[in-house]
C-alpha cells in the first residue's frame, strides 16, 4: 500500500493512505509470458506423421525431456523430427541424452499402426543393445468414455 507524505492539512506529518492498486506490471509480464508459451508450445511436439493406434490404458507421467522415437509405416526410423537408421540409433540418443544414465532415460516410442513387427523389433533390439532399457510405447488416446 502507497502513503503520501506531503500536501493535506492534518500537520507536517500527516499520512494520507492512497488504495489504488497499479495492475499494469502485472498485464506486462502476462502479455510476454503469453507470447513465450505461444511460441514454445509448438517446439515441444514432434512433427513426424504416424497414425497411431488406440490405447487402453491410464496415461502415465511424462519425464521433463522425453526423447521420441517414431517409426513410419515404410520403416522409417525418426528420433524427434531427425531421420536416422537402426544402426545410428544408440550414438544419436547418447548425444541427445548427454550426461544421463541410458539404463535411466525412458525412451518413447510411435509407431504408425500398420508398421511392420520385424521393423519395430529391429529399434527395440536396438535400443537395448545400446544400453537403453526403458522403454514406453505411445498410443493415441481413447475417447470412449468408461
Amino acid at each position: 500500500m502507497a502513503a503520501k507524505l506531503s500536501g493535506g492539512g492534518g500537520g507536517k506529518y500527516h499520512v494520507e493512505q492512497n488504495s489504488e492498486i497499479n495492475v499494469t506490471p502485472f498485464v506486462d509480464i502476462m502479455l510476454v509470458l503469453l507470447i513465450i508459451f505461444m511460441v514454445a508450445a509448438p517446439l515441444a511436439t514432434v512433427s513426424v506423421e504416424v497414425k497411431l493406434p488406440t490405447a487402453a490404458a491410464e496415461p502415465q507421467e511424462n519425464p521433463p525431456t522425453p526423447v521420441f522415437i517414431s517409426i513410419q509405416r515404410d520403416g522409417g526410423v525418426f528420433i524427434g523430427d531427425n531421420r536416422t537408421t537402426v544402426g545410428e540409433i544408440g550414438d544419436n540418443l547418447r548425444f541427445l541424452i548427454r550426461t544421463r544414465n541410458p539404463e535411466e532415460e525412458r525412451i518413447f516410442i510411435r509407431a504408425d499402426q500398420t508398421t511392420r513387427y520385424g521393423d519395430f523389433m529391429q529399434v527395440m533390439n536396438a535400443l537395448q543393445d545400446n544400453g537403453f532399457y526403458s522403454v514406453a510405447l505411445v498410443g493415441e488416446d481413447n475417447a470412449t468414455p468408461q
